[in-house]
């Protein structure tokens, strides 16, 4: 096999030990909503976002005059400055500021993987520019999922599909795991009518109970921005890439 570079699909942090690889870019994936809100922010011209993992750290950064966003099940937390909707992060609200940022799944899953080569933000809104960038690092590359509570869900499955059958166009890039070609198998059969498919999704319906589901549409939305929020030390920071 001439390929060198492996591309994984990890579909939940419960199995992150299984697939772990430090060497690895790790592509961090929460579509609904986590991962497009923290590129819509960085689209709107945030500094940074801090992500941390409990509810407490979030408090304790708010009570130090942060703008916080946090939320649990998708409800906004009562100390907190808003939730994860992406259209929370307007322009007026974020441009050059820092946003401690606290999620159900995302943020757990993005401390997971502080330790690889790199950890990028990935969200149909930036999906190409992803994709150029894992190309031009050509290195092993892990979509980890965010997943629901360590199970399996559709919306992150399928970008993992879409992303990875992107990156196997290229020539040095291959893949013997088998959750990355069922993502890719799901991909190709959800593709044609995307959002009619994410109608299966128990994230969808979480969000419609609780009204939350306008965001639908545009976190299924492609090639919006070509910033990718990348993990430095405990911050993600925008990284501009053609």
């Amino acid at each position: 096999m001439d390929r060198k570079n492996k591309i994984e699909v990890c579909f939940t942090p419960a199995t992150y030990d299984v697939f772990r690889n430090d060497e690895a870019i790790v592509v961090v994936v929460d579509i609904l909503r986590a991962t497009t809100a923290i590129c819509s922010a960085f689209m709107n011209g945030a500094e940074r976002i801090i992500p941390v993992g409990t509810l407490e750290e979030a408090k304790a950064y708010k009570e130090l005059g942060f703008l916080v966003a946090a939320e649990r099940d998708g409800i906004v937390k009562d100390f907190a400055d808003f939730g994860n909707s992406p259209f929370n992060f307007t322009k007026e609200r974020v441009e050059g500021k820092p946003i401690v940022y606290s999620t159900t799944n995302g943020t757990n899953t993005i401390m997971m993987a502080k330790d690889s080569y790199k950890v990028l933000i990935g969200a149909y809104l930036n999906i190409s520019t992803i994709s150029k960038y894992i190309l031009s690092e050509q290195r092993d590359v892990l979509i980890f999922c965010a997943g629901w509570k360590n199970k399996f869900n559709l919306e992150d499955s399928l970008f993992a599909g879409a992303l990875a059958q992107q990156v196997l166009e290229d020539s040095n890039f291959y893949t013997i795991c088998d959750s990355a070609l069922a993502s890719i198998d799901l991909w190709k059969m959800a593709k044609p009518n995307l959002i009619g498919y994410i109608e299966k999704a128990a994230q969808r319906h979480r969000l419609k109970k609780n009204k939350l589901d306008d965001v639908l549409e545009f976190c299924h939305t492609q090639n919006l921005t070509n910033i990718i929020p990348v993990l430095e030390g405990n911050y993600l920071v925008p990284l501009k890439f053609n």
